[in-house]
């Protein structure tokens, strides 16, 4: 080699190096000067016992019981910190359970420890900032409640970062909603589209991490020692809010709009909700408090007002805001933006052209119109409505419907009356059970005993007693079945494979994962007749139908 080339090969590979240790060395500097922000509270004497009678725990006068409906309700009083010891206390094997099963989905999808690892790194560097831009109050409750967790984990993270780590896992998986089912839908009526003139607002809430995840909902009612009393569904150990109404009867529901991977984080947006339920009563007052927030994905923030007798959607970015109040005495809300201010937005634009969103909203649309006026019964028909435009068949779990069966949870507010409905298991198909706030924040009920408004339980839908809810059973099951042995490259039994063809024939991703199967299995020629058959059905987004056009035009 020519001595010049030599040097230059010598020099070049020192600058790369050179350059290597720059990054690592930024990457290090990054890793461990992070600060979470971990609130300098001097360690106290517990102040009492949990105390266990039925299905009520008692913590002084806090309050968890799991009702007869399987939801879990809570109450709990006082100052921030003494609020996250009191729901550490009263939770902590509820706790436990919800980090395992979202852990264990978190290896399910990345089974390498070292990359595991590795994402631990890449999540500390990328939330270094997390704990200056979530307000003290709700890092002391989150530091609260990190007492009573568990250190299995430790791993990823001691018990107070992981808690405050997993309040932005929601936005992340907003962020990435073009690979996870995320497909929030919601509407507001008033005036003369509802059926008492008062404000009524429905939403379903999909963000699935999984079964597992779903399975211990709770509402959780706050008396806070500032702000205003309110009632928020979620789960165990989650301070944040994606869905709620406060005591003047301001209510909150956010939904997913499209977002560029963030770089940093910043204000999750269940704590920007937190923060508004907690210390808004107007329409103004919400959009005031966003304004002064900076967020890390864009989101939607339907805001509903008995003050104001309308709702509003606060319409939130990175870098822009504006509040869309709509025409008349309704709204809609899917997964884009409505307003002036966002018409030209890129993303959103791509958004509208690319995905879902437009087909919801104008399904929602056409199923508010054939349903007013609107009461409580009507919202949850609508809330469970699995069909495409006209009622058309588009297969069961098509992330078109307003219903895609993956639903964490869905509620129904009547702010003016104080009255919220919160959806029991499956999804939204078992009963609304109905909690009156007035009575709850006025002391009038006795947690010792069913503690709903029996009276005005809405029944569970009448889709669980067909034979189409055994489809869609079997349909769930087989689909986690097939893709395992696809993974593993073993065959399945062909009767299995032939119920689970038949169990949702007009859904694109049956035959999408048949021809998944069959080419996993060497069979060219039957997967291409799958993947024809997948493109002939109703697909949701522009990707998914690219997604399967690419594996036909591969193996044609």
């Amino acid at each position: 080699m020519h001595k010049r080339t030599k040097k230059i090969v010598k020099y070049s590979g020192i600058a790369l190096l050179v350059i290597i240790l720059v990054i690592v060395g930024a990457a290090c500097y990054l890793y461990y000067s992070a600060d979470m922000l971990v609130p300098q509270i001097a360690p106290e004497k517990q102040a009492y016992q949990v105390e266990k009678k039925d299905s009520l725990r008692s913590y002084g006068d806090n309050y968890l019981r799991h009702s007869e409906s399987g939801l879990w309700e809570l109450m709990v009083h006082g100052d921030a910190f003494h609020r996250g010891v009191a729901i550490g206390n009263l939770s902590k094997d509820l706790l436990h359970y919800q980090e395992k099963v979202f852990v264990d989905q978190i290896k399910n999808i990345i089974p390498s420890e070292n990359y595991l690892k590795f994402l631990r790194f890449f999540t500390v560097i990328f939330n270094r900032n997390l704990g200056r831009n979530i307000p003290e109050e709700y890092r002391k409750e989150i530091y609260g409640i990190s007492l009573s967790c568990t250190h299995e984990y430790d791993f990823i993270g001691t018990p107070y970062e992981r808690q405050l780590n997993y309040h932005s896992a929601h936005d992340l998986g907003h962020a990435m909603q073009d690979y996870m089912l995320v497909g929030c839908s919601s509407f507001a009526s008033w005036g003369k589209n509802s059926a008492d003139s008062s404000l009524i607002i429905g939403r379903n809430f999909d963000f699935y991490v999984g079964d597992d995840f779903a399975r211990n909902k709770q509402i959780a009612f706050y008396i806070p020692d500032k702000g205003y009393k309110f009632a928020s569904v979620g789960w165990p150990g989650m301070t944040g809010v994606m869905s709620g109404m406060n005591e003047t009867g301001l209510t909150v529901t956010i939904n997913a709009a499209k977002s560029t991977m963030p770089t940093s984080s910043a204000t999750p947006i269940s704590i920007l909700t937190r923060e508004i339920l907690q210390y808004a009563s107007t329409i103004k007052e919400a959009y005031a408090i966003a304004q002064k927030r900076k967020t890390f994905v864009s989101e939607s923030i339907l805001i509903g007002s008995a003050k104001d007798g309308r709702a509003a959607i606060i319409e939130k970015s990175p870098e822009h805001i504006a509040l869309f109040a709509g025409e008349g005495e309704q709204i809609i809300c899917t997964n884009h933006y409505q307003s002036k201010e966002f018409s030209q937005d890129k993303g959103n634009l791509e958004n509208i052209l690319k995905s879902d969103s437009p087909y919801r909203y104008a399904r929602l649309k056409e199923l508010l119109k054939k349903n007013t006026p609107i009461d409580e019964r009507k919202a949850a028909s609508i809330l469970r409505n699995f069909k495409g435009i006209n009622n058309t068949d588009i297969g069961l779990c098509n992330e078109m419907s307003i219903n895609q069966f993956i639903a964490h949870h869905s509620v129904i507010f009547k702010p003016e009356k104080r009255l919220i409905w919160v959806s029991t298991s499956p999804w939204q198909c078992g009963k609304y059970i109905a909690y009156d706030l007035n009575k709850i924040f006025n002391g009038k009920v006795d947690f010792s005993k069913e503690i709903c408004d029996k009276l005005k339980i809405i029944p569970e839908d009448a889709f669980l007693k067909t034979s189409m809810y055994n489809q869609l059973l079997i349909y769930k099951k087989y689909t986690k079945l097939i893709r395992v042995q696809i993974n593993k490259r073993e065959r399945v039994a062909e009767n299995i494979l032939r119920i689970y063809e038949a169990s949702n024939p007009e859904m694109y991703y049956t035959y999408e994962l048949l021809g998944d199967y069959y080419h996993a299995l060497g069979n060219k020629p039957k997967a291409v007749n799958y993947w024809k058959k997948a493109l002939n059905k109703k697909i949701p987004k522009f990707d998914e139908r690219t997604r399967v056009q690419n594996k036909l035009t591969k193996n044609l």
